[in-house]
């Protein structure tokens, strides 16, 4: 018996003015994984999670998802973009940001109830914002809007998430709110493909990882992929990186070339807030 991937990506080439920012990606995501996608800036990361999305149109290739077409799959998908992206001015609330988060499954002739309002309670509740669902969004902190658009997200009820960077700027109250709320959606089945810079926290909060770097370097399971030698062939030169030094963490800065690898500076790193994928509580600072 065969098993469905989540999403399934074919010869995927992206391209602006003639210019390949995504060339000939094939992709295989299983269900229930949390997947970060990493590269370096210009890789073509964002774009990869665009074009899956059919919010840019691919030069070549083909998009599934759970085995059929993006188009007939869409409320399926989940979607946090960018934090950027957003016109946080717009004179909306909190619970009616999330609740927007209904409107696929409800079309948009049909207005939000008092189920839909429960459910979008329930979700800011869940990110430990439920007493601002009353507040402008206008009057929010980086971290608290980045955490709105994972209460909408959490209410359309979707099978795969797609995040674009959710853990750029945030406070460590937010950052722990998504790393339980990640936890929360793969416990559930759910399947979570992630824009992510920070290099040290892969191996803490995800699974499964891509490297990317206008092609496809490698993807899979993070303890078969998430190696030296690939990271060397998506990054080159210097990237800073988590190594282990008898027995104590650290980060590092390394220097990739093509005869060796060598050690630049060590830098101290800060504990970190994330909790092992198998368990994961409530955070009591929220």
């Amino acid at each position: 018996m065969t098993t469905t991937n989540a999403l399934e990506v074919s010869d995927l080439t992206v391209a602006y003015q003639e210019k390949p920012v995504l060339w000939d990606v094939d992709l295989a995501v299983p269900a229930g994984v949390l997947m970060a996608i990493v590269g370096p800036n210009g890789a073509g990361k964002t774009t990869l999670m665009k074009a899956i999305l059919g919010l840019l149109k691919p030069a070549a290739g083909q998009v599934l998802i759970d085995g059929k077409p993006y188009a007939e799959q869409r409320r399926l998908v989940g979607y946090v973009p960018q934090r950027g992206s957003v016109d946080w001015d717009f004179p909306t609330s909190v619970l009616d940001v999330v609740m927007m988060g209904r409107y696929g499954n409800l079309g948009w002739l049909k207005r939000p109830g008092q189920k839909e309002r429960e459910q979008a309670l329930e979700a800011l509740d869940q990110v430990g914002m439920r007493e601002l669902a009353g507040r402008q969004i206008s009057q929010l902190s980086g971290g608290q809007q980045q955490r709105v658009f994972l209460a909408r997200a959490l209410v359309q009820d979707a099978q795969i998430y797609f995040m674009d960077e959710p853990f750029q700027g945030v406070d460590a109250t937010t950052e722990r709110a998504i790393v339980a709320l990640l936890q929360t959606l793969r416990a559930a089945g759910k399947t979570v493909l992630a824009v992510h810079h920070d290099l040290p926290t892969v191996t803490e909060y995800f699974d499964w990882v891509t490297l990317l770097n206008v092609r496809l370097i490698a993807s899979g399971p993070v303890e078969e992929v998430f190696t030296e030698e690939n990271l060397r062939r998506t990054y080159g030169g210097r990237v800073a990186f988590l190594s282990e030094d008898k027995g104590t963490r650290r980060g590092s800065l390394y220097e990739w070339g093509d005869k060796e690898t060598k050690e630049i500076a060590p830098r101290p790193v800060s504990p970190s807030p994330s909790l092992p994928l198998s368990h994961s509580p409530r955070p009591e600072s929220w």
